[in-house]
């Protein structure tokens, strides 16, 4: 009886390991599509800062040339009044005032042209990025489809295993096949392993005797005490857990080695006496 459970779950675990496996490969699928969806959004925040900064400079540039039309306002305003200047005071300081005004033109007019500049450069920043965006989106609505294709494939393969697993599990414990389920999920995909030499041949653990002894009697499900998963006897162990020992043949053999021995030492007794005849 217990033999019949061993070979379902074995059978289950073959089951259950595909379908962990699967399930893992549908949780991976997004993590592609997640990595683009991250990558297009630095991509629109850097670019969304630089549109800020180049509508910044467009507005700064503006003032400036405000500021510069209004200066070259008021030093033709100044020019005008050199007509009427009748001593060397009043000329000289209306004249202070021209150069002064005029400098501050040519200083507006230098920082305005560095704003261009950057402003140019702004734009053709921009402009490549909003093309990035835009292959980046297609990226993304490629990688949506594909996902949505694979994702629908494993569901199938998923189903098939469901199917698989409901004519395995009739007849197996409940509380068994709750615990196996969760072996499975947690060691790999490996959840019931045999006993070879006295040892787990899950995790490697040296076994009790007296407890592979109750493993090989059948007496229940046992669970390995390190790894957790079920363990069961293979043919090759005796009832300790260790290899068989053919006394018998042992014995046979033994005879051989001693019957080579007499034979050698029948041989070299010859080889004496022919050695004494010459």
């Amino acid at each position: 009886m217990l033999t019949e459970v061993f070979d379902k779950l074995k059978a289950l675990q073959v089951v259950l390991s595909k379908k962990c496996e699967v399930e893992e490969e549908v949780n991976e699928i997004p993590k592609v599509l997640t990595t683009k969806i991250e990558l297009l959004n630095r991509i629109k925040k850097t670019s969304a800062d630089k549109q800020k900064n180049f509508e910044e400079v467009i507005q700064r540039a503006g003032d400036l040339a405000g500021k510069m039309t209004e200066a070259e306002k008021e030093r033709e305003t100044y020019e005008k009044q050199m007509d009427q200047i009748k001593t060397q005071r009043e000329y000289e300081a209306l004249d202070k005032q021209i150069k002064d005004i005029a400098a501050k033109e040519a200083e507006y007019r230098k920082e305005i042209q560095k704003l261009e500049s950057v402003r140019d450069d702004l734009k053709t920043q921009v402009e490549k990025e909003k093309i990035l965006i835009h292959k980046q989106e297609e990226e993304v609505k490629e990688e949506q489809a594909k996902i949505k294709h694979d994702v629908k494939e494993k569901q199938k393969i998923l189903k098939n295993l469901e199917k698989e697993e409901l004519k395995i599990t009739p007849g197996l414990d409940e509380d068994i096949l709750f615990k196996f389920e969760r072996i499975i999920k947690s060691k790999a995909g490996v959840g019931i392993v045999a006993i070879r030499n006295g040892i787990c041949t899950g995790c490697h653990m040296i076994l009790p005797a007296q407890f592979v002894n109750d493993v090989r009697s059948g007496a229940g499900i046992q669970f390995c005490p390190e790894c957790s998963r079920i363990l069961f006897c293979s043919d090759t162990t005796d009832e300790s857990g260790e290899f068989m020992y053919d006394e018998e043949t042992a014995s046979d053999d033994d005879d051989e080695t001693d019957d080579d021995d007499d034979g050698d030492d029948g041989d070299d007794g010859d080889d004496s006496s022919d050695s004494s005849e010459s």
